[in-house]
Formats: C-alpha cells, sequence, structure tokens
C-alpha cells in the first residue's frame, strides 16, 4: 500500500503545485498577459515560428524534454535507496526543474524566441553570450553523438519496438498535414492516431513484421547512427509543423496513456498483487531498501544523486527547448504556464512512476539466470546488487520490466505489455534526438550571425542582402544542419576504448552529466539577471542557481581528482586526458561566467538591458486579443 500512497501522493502534490506555485509565478512575477504580441504570430515563417494550440505544443515540449532521461535517470539512482531519488525528484521538479523550465520559456519569448544562451550576452555581459553558446554545441554534440546508441541498444533489446516506432512517422506527417492544411479540430485525429498506434504495438511483430523487426535489430550501430543522423536533418530542416510536431503531439499521446495505463495496474496491483506466479498474485511493496549509502561499487550519494537525476528533476537540456523551439510556437503568453511549468511537473510524475517500477515492479517478478522467477527483494538485488553492472541494457530493462509487471497485473500480455514499454523508451529517445539537431541547428546559426556581419540572430527579412563572408553559409538551416550531424556522426563513428564503431559518443559521455546540470545554473543565471533588472522577486531562483552551479563543479572536481563514476580512479589517474582537458576547461568557463555575473550584479538592479527588435505589428483577434 505504501508504493501505492506514493504514487497517488505525488500525483496531487504536483497538481496542487501547478494550481499554487505555478499560478503565482504565472500571475505575479511573469505577469502573463493575453494580449502581448507573440513572436510565433509577428514572426510566423511557417518553418520554425508557427503559432501552435497548447494541447499540440504542450505534446511536443514534454517529449523532447523528457527523452530516455527520467527513465534512466532514476532507475540508476535507485540503488541508493528509493527515499533520497523520490524526495530529490518531488522537490526538484516542483521548486528547480519547473522554474527552470518555466522561466526559460518565458524570458525568449519576450526576446523575438531567443536562445537563453543569446540572451544571456544582453543581460549579462556579451562575453558570457559566447561562451554559453559554445557549452551549449558541445553539450548538443554529446546528446546527437550517443542518442543513435541509445536507440539501437533499445531496438536490440526489444525488437517488437521497432515497427511501432517507425510506422509512427508516415502518421505524424498526415496529422500534421490534416490539423495544419485544414483547419481539423484536434480530437477526432487524436484518437485516431492513438488507436493505430496501439494497433501497431499488438501487432507489429506478427508474421512478417517479426521477421522485419527482427532483422533491423541485427543491424550494425553504424547502420543505425547513419540512419538516425539521417531522419534527424530531415526534422530539422522540414517546417516545425511537418514532423517534429505532430511526431510529439502522437507521442506524447500514447506516452501519456501509457503512463496512465501503469498507475491503474500499480493501483490494481496494490489490491489484488501481481500477474500470478505459480498460481499465486505476489504482493505489491518496495523492494529496495529505502537508503543504501552503501551500494558495492557506488559513488557518494551527495552530490551524485543529483547529478543522475537530471530529467525528472532539473535539467539543463530543458532551457535548449523552451527557448529553442517551444517559445517560437506559443501562440498566446498565457499558454506558457501550461507547456512550462506543467510539462516539467508531468515529467515528474513519470520520474516517479520510474522509481516505483524499478523497486516495486521488479519485486512482482523477473526471469532468473537459471531458470524460475525471482520475486521480491531477490528480484531487486539481481539487477542492483552492483553499480558496474548497471549497463544502459540494464538500466532501461529495470523500467521496461518493472512498468511491465504493473501492465500485467492489469492482465495484459506479457509481451505486448514489453513492447509497449520498449516504445515508450525508444520514442522517448527518439524525440530528444531530433529535437537536439534543430537545437543544434539554432546554437550554429547564432554563432554564425555573429561573426557575418549584418547578418540578424533571429528572423530574418527577406531581401535582406548578406555581406560576403565564408560562414555566411552557416546562417542558412541546411549548412548549419549538415554541420551539426558531420560531427556528431564524426563522433559517434569513432571507437570508444574496447568498443566498436558507433559508440563514439561514450567517448565524452562521462562529461555530460555534470555539464548538462552547470547549464541548468547557467540558464537559472540569465533568468536571475532578467528579472533583477526588472526588480522583480529573485529569492525564488538564488538558491537554485547557487546549488545549480555548485553542484556540477564539485562532481567534475571529484571525478577528476578523486574518483569517476563507475571507476575505482579518477580520470586523472586512469589518464583519460581528453575528460580532463574538457573538464578543466568547462569549470573555467564556469569561473569566468560567475565572475562577469558577480562583477555586473550589483549595476543591473533597475537597469534594462539593450532591448531586442520590437516585434512587427499584426492584427489583433476579435477582443484585441492575440490569442
Amino acid at each position: 500500500m505504501t508504493t501505492l500512497l506514493i504514487a497517488l501522493g505525488s500525483l496531487v502534490l504536483y497538481v496542487i503545485a501547478y494550481h499554487t506555485y505555478g499560478r503565482w509565478l504565472a500571475r505575479k512575477i511573469f505577469r502573463l498577459d493575453p494580449a502581448a504580441p507573440m513572436p510565433s504570430v509577428a514572426l510566423n515563417d511557417d518553418q520554425d515560428y508557427v503559432p501552435t494550440n497548447k494541447s499540440v505544443l504542450f505534446g511536443h515540449h514534454f517529449t523532447s524534454i523528457a527523452g530516455t532521461g527520467p527513465i534512466v535517470g532514476p532507475a540508476i539512482a535507485v540503488i541508493w535507496g528509493w527515499l533520497p531519488a523520490l524526495l530529490w525528484v518531488l522537490f526538484g521538479s516542483i521548486l528547480f526543474g519547473a522554474v527552470h523550465d518555466f522561466g526559460s520559456l518565458v524570458v525568449s519569448m519576450r526576446n523575438r524566441g531567443q536562445t537563453v544562451g543569446d540572451i544571456a550576452g544582453r543581460v549579462l555581459t556579451p562575453r558570457v553570450r559566447m561562451l554559453f553558446l559554445l557549452i551549449l554545441f558541445m553539450a548538443l554534440t554529446i546528446v546527437l553523438a550517443i542518442f543513435g546508441l541509445v536507440i539501437a541498444v533499445v531496438f536490440r533489446s526489444y525488437p517488437a519496438a521497432i515497427f511501432p516506432c517507425l510506422v509512427q512517422i508516415p502518421l505524424a506527417i498526415l496529422i500534421g498535414m490534416v490539423l495544419h492544411r485544414r483547419g481539423v479540430p484536434l480530437l477526432i485525429p487524436s484518437i485516431i492516431a492513438l488507436f493505430l498506434m496501439y494497433v501497431s504495438v499488438a501487432y507489429g511483430n506478427v508474421g512478417w513484421l517479426g521477421a522485419f523487426n527482427e532483422a533491423l535489430a541485427g543491424w550494425e550501430l553504424t547502420h543505425w547512427v547513419m540512419v538516425l543522423l539521417l531522419y534527424s536533418y530531415i526534422a530539422s530542416v522540414l517546417p516545425v509543423w511537418v514532423l517534429l510536431q505532430p511526431r510529439d503531439f502522437i507521442n506524447s499521446l500514447q506516452l501519456l496513456s501509457a503512463l496512465a495505463l501503469v498507475l491503474i495496474g500499480l493501483c490494481v496491483a496494490a489490491f489484488a498483487g501481481g500477474a500470478p506466479v505459480d498460481s499465486a498474485r505476489p504482493p505489491l511493496a518496495l523492494a529496495a531498501p529505502a537508503y543504501n549509502a552503501s551500494a558495492p561499487g557506488a559513488p557518494m550519494l551527495f552530490p551524485f544523486l543529483f547529478i543522475t537525476i537530471a530529467c525528472g528533476a532539473v535539467s539543463g537540456f530543458h532551457c535548449l527547448v523552451s527557448s529553442g523551439t517551444s517559445s517560437k510556437q506559443l501562440k498566446c503568453e498565457t499558454d506558457a504556464q501550461f507547456v512550462g511549468y506543467g510539462s516539467m511537473l508531468t515529467e515528474g510524475f513519470l520520474a516517479v512512476i520510474v522509481i516505483l517500477a524499478c523497486t516495486a515492479g521488479l519485486g512482482l517478478g523477473i526471469a532468473g539466470t537459471n531458470g524460475g522467477t525471482l520475486l521480491g527483494q531477490e528480484a531487486w538485488m539481481a539487477r542492483y546488487g552492483d553499480w558496474k553492472a548497471l549497463g544502459l541494457p540494464q538500466k532501461v530493462g529495470a523500467f521496461v520490466d518493472g512498468s511491465a509487471n504493473f501492465l500485467k497485473a492489469l492482465g495484459l500480455g506479457g509481451g505486448f505489455a514489453v513492447a509497449l514499454m520498449g516504445v515508450l523508451v525508444a520514442s522517448f529517445a527518439a524525440t530528444t534526438l531530433d529535437t537536439a539537431c534543430r537545437l543544434q541547428r539554432y546554437v550554429i546559426q547564432e554563432l554564425a550571425g555573429t561573426f557575418v556581419k549584418g547578418r540578424p540572430i533571429t528572423a530574418p527579412k527577406p531581401g535582406v542582402a548578406l555581406t560576403a563572408n565564408p560562414l555566411t553559409w552557416l546562417t542558412n538551416k541546411h549548412g548549419a544542419t549538415i554541420v551539426a550531424i558531420v560531427l556528431a556522426g564524426a563522433m559517434a563513428f569513432t571507437p570508444a576504448p574496447d568498443k566498436g564503431p558507433g559508440t563514439g559518443g561514450l567517448i565524452l559521455w562521462p562529461l555530460f552529466g555534470a555539464t548538462n546540470q552547470l547549464l541548468g545554473g547557467l540558464a537559472f543565471l540569465v533568468i536571475t539577471f532578467w528579472m533583477w533588472r526588472r526588480q522583480l522577486p529573485v529569492w525564488f531562483v538564488v538558491i537554485p542557481t547557487v546549488f545549480m552551479l555548485v553542484l556540477p563543479c564539485w562532481a567534475m572536481v571529484h571525478q577528476l581528482f578523486v574518483q569517476a563514476i563507475g571507476a575505482d580512479q579518477s580520470w586523472i589517474e586512469m589518464g583519460r586526458w581528453h575528460l580532463v582537458f574538457i573538464a578543466l576547461a568547462t569549470i573555467a568557463l564556469e569561473i569566468w561566467m560567475i565572475v562577469e555575473a558577480l562583477l555586473a550584479w550589483p549595476r543591473a538592479r533597475g537597469v534594462l538591458e539593450t532591448p531586442v527588435e520590437p516585434l512587427p505589428a499584426v492584427v489583433a483577434n476579435e477582443g484585441g486579443r492575440s490569442c
């Protein structure tokens, strides 16, 4: 019953937080105005700036920020016990993550849809802008290089997920055309799309489709990387309403409905037990310890818990989605609370379900290595007995098996339950990949725009002549996207130590956790300065800002000089000089930016930054409102 109380209590807490703290931020701090001019309307180019229904935009935003982060992070962190992971997810998402995402969205929305990195140059100092964009560039390159590997691993582990994931692409394009061109109401296409996706899960591994899935599951990693990067290129340069937006929307329908099914299954298991094992239904109970400070091979809980669980609590990657794509699609300022604050709370609830699946769900039964079924603590220890045994398949598998056990408690077949959870994980990874490619395109365009004289940073006007410059082609969406995928491909195809081609993203992946959280701290810094210049209260963002600047730096220093995650030595002792160099450079950049911020702080109070070019006037809708 404890498991059920945690699930329902977390849901109630998130609903209360949305209608209290979230509403306070929207009305009293950010003062959202339904009549305010919006970049998506004033700069509508039918490519990147596209006014979008808030439900569709919620789907795009939620699936883009979620990725596999709220699954993999909590699936690892429960090795320290379920209680520390749960507390960080609950309070981190409400007080840190949702404020970070909401604030990034609002600041960007009021700056012509520019990225947080671009805005940093005006609210802090011009030097900070370049440093910020370089960190974004490095982090996104790692994401693009690694997520092809992540998706390939998921497909190899769960081949039944391949066809359902592939069929989403033509279905998304069809939905995008119907919604955008014909203006059809959202409800009917949504129901049809959801029905077809569940049909693809139920029958997508039958007969020749099963053979098709097995054949693709056997592809080399290099094949998957090439195909997925090509897909990312196409998704990045197409108008956002053609593929990216509708695919994320229909994914969100399936993911949220699957999450609801898992919750219902958890409720059934709490009262009736799990699916029968040897004619008896095992009781639902938390198989993991509440607190486990001495997990074999695990690094110390503090600060690494806060680096391990990023998405689900707070993640710097989210500021890129908020200020990179979502701010360019908001149709109305008041939609920002639902999209920015609400999506993060939804992701937090997903992370709670992951924690329960990996602790209580596994205890309902997993296959033993020597046959038979392992239950309770024995099942949990089989997966979490040693930190070093937690490879990517084990991390994903803990969630898939645990959540599938909740579905099986409902009476659903084991094959369907596992396939559905496999599709959920692979779909999240794919939405992160294509969104990250589009975001990297924006970052490259902004960096190149710095060196191309006379080139506007955002929303160039038709007919504006460009100064002859060898970097001009990088301000074009095709040039910028080609650079993004070529660099990511070059990194991916460089084999990691003791690994084959396609694994090169693993080389710098140990840096990503700390770098990602540092990015969150820097985004908080931009939000804080933006509010400070407008004489708004900043007390509720100062603590998260300091926390998110100190913890990642601490984790990097520990891995440099004491002990790396999953190893008995530091990076210096292991001679991993590429990690040492980049980590030291990142720490130096962080210190530089903090010094710049401290010097600017006393002079910034009440002094507005240089404004962006005002949005062009548009004809308001009836009642004088733009939405």
